[in-house]
């Protein structure tokens, strides 16, 4: 006996025995039941009307301009594109590459990449407060402009376009020792702005001292001293490229020039490119810093720097958890986790993955110190991912450069822009409403 049901057996309807019985044919089980609904109006093929097409006919007229331009990136990736598109390769290169194989760079973004997102759900993330305290002061976002050296080589409005941009950000911005605008010229620039210093220790420390004088006389509240350059790091992009500062004009140089004629018309028709901060010089990068920085540098000089500077000390270029302690017990005020964005020692520590050592050591010590990190940033989310693991504030380098090249101060804008979007989405889809509330059960690091 079989328990298949053959299709040619009658089946006895559910209600047998009453005066209506009808013999059915059991249907096979492949067997597609129709719908006797009728067709639903939406689906019938009609030709269409002219009232129809025309809204879909709406041509959307061309824009041109820098601004619709700089509108249309959503990501510092696209940023980078334009910036690549309408730079020179000598100054672009200067900017987007590292040391040696590049391999610390490429690290440092993929530690970004290597992480999960854990988000909270049902809380209220109806408005999103970005603001932090960062040394004493609050800032609206939770991140600055990092120093970078020979800005206006990138695009001729350079620590201007960062400055200005920053100050109406409500952000600290960093002039470097190595910039093209004076630490006088920044602070007339941007008057109501937090403005930050950046000091390379020179072997002539009557040099250093005059420094330190102008930028405290100039407001700066903050000192970040840089200890990671005892010499300079092989940064083969530069060579290749036989970058010098100034730009020297070769052949090379001028047929890439045609291309980029905007980028050399600002630099040809603005005042000279030179280090604000230091004598005229002539020469490689690699030269500049062998020349001039001091490779014998001791934690005694960190104490001389406490002791001559007023004002609040961070020190740049912390790589290790012993380093890091070190510093904050000579009297550092905050440390940046810093490789120098991947420029000096290739296959460097990554700070995204030496935060929360730092962090765990640190809070072991009762240390008040601030903790900020750079190298590797990209997106809002790169940030929040920081934050979430202990970072009390991030600088942004590459990413505010890009949009530099890409349109002066209105690609600062952008970069900012784009940034703050981007954390205020991803800490709504985590469910965190401030800044403060971030924590490390947020991140999941992804094992490789």
């Amino acid at each position: 006996m079989t328990d298949t049901l053959d299709p040619k057996i009658t089946a006895a309807p559910a209600n047998a025995g009453s005066d209506h019985n009808v013999t059915r044919t059991a249907q096979p089980q492949s067997a597609v039941v129709q719908s006797s609904a009728p067709q639903p109006p939406a689906l019938k093929r009609r030709v269409p009307k002219v009232s129809d097409l025309a809204p879909l006919m709406q041509f959307k007229k061309p824009e041109f301009s820098k601004t619709a331009r700089l509108k249309r990136a959503s990501t510092i990736w696209e940023l980078r594109d334009m910036a690549k598109r309408r730079t020179p390769q000598a100054p672009f290169d200067y900017t987007d590459g590292a040391a040696e194989e590049e391999i610390t760079l490429r690290r440092a973004r993929q530690a970004f990449q290597d992480i999960e997102f854990r988000p909270g759900i049902l809380r209220d993330v109806s408005r999103i407060d970005l603001r932090t305290d960062i040394l004493g002061k609050e800032s609206r976002l939770p991140f600055g402009i990092a120093p970078t050296g020979f800005t206006r080589m990138m695009q001729s409005e350079g620590e201007y376009a960062g400055s200005q941009a920053a100050e109406a950000a409500g952000i600290p911005y960093t002039l470097s020792t190595m910039g093209t605008a004076s630490i006088e010229d920044v602070a007339t620039a941007a008057p109501n702005g937090r403005n930050w210093f950046q000091l390379y220790l020179w072997t002539d420390r009557d040099r250093s001292l005059e420094l330190i004088e102008r930028a405290a006389k100039a407001g700066n509240d903050t000192l970040m001293v840089t200890v990671d350059t005892a010499v300079a790091g092989a940064r083969l992009r530069d060579v290749r490229n036989g970058m010098t500062i100034p730009p020297a004009l070769t052949i090379k140089t001028v047929l890439d020039a045609s291309y980029r004629p905007a980028w050399w018309f600002n630099f040809l028709t603005h005042e000279p490119l030179t280090f604000a901060s230091l004598s005229r010089y002539t020469g490689t990068v690699a030269d500049l810093i062998n020349s001039m920085f001091d490779p014998t540098l001791t934690y005694e000089d960190l104490d001389w720097l406490r002791e001559t500077w007023k004002g609040k000390l961070v020190v740049k270029g912390i790589q290790t958890v012993e380093d890091a302690r070190k510093v904050v017990d000579h009297g550092a005020d905050g440390i940046i986790l810093s490789n120098h964005g991947g420029r000096q020692l290739d296959r460097a520590p990554i700070p995204f993955h030496l935060l929360p050592e730092v962090t765990t050591a640190l809070k072991a010590d009762n240390s008040k110190a601030a903790v900020m990190l750079d190298t590797g940033i990209m997106s809002g989310a790169d940030i929040v991912a920081a934050l979430a693991l202990g970072a009390d504030f991030a600088l942004i380098g590459r990413a505010y450069l890009y949009g530099l090249m890409a349109g002066g101060r209105e690609g600062v804008d952008r970069t900012i822009q784009i940034l703050e979007k981007d954390m205020t989405r991803t800490m709504a889809l985590l469910g965190v409403s401030k800044v403060s509330d971030l924590n490390p059960d947020h991140v999941r690091l992804i094992q490789r």
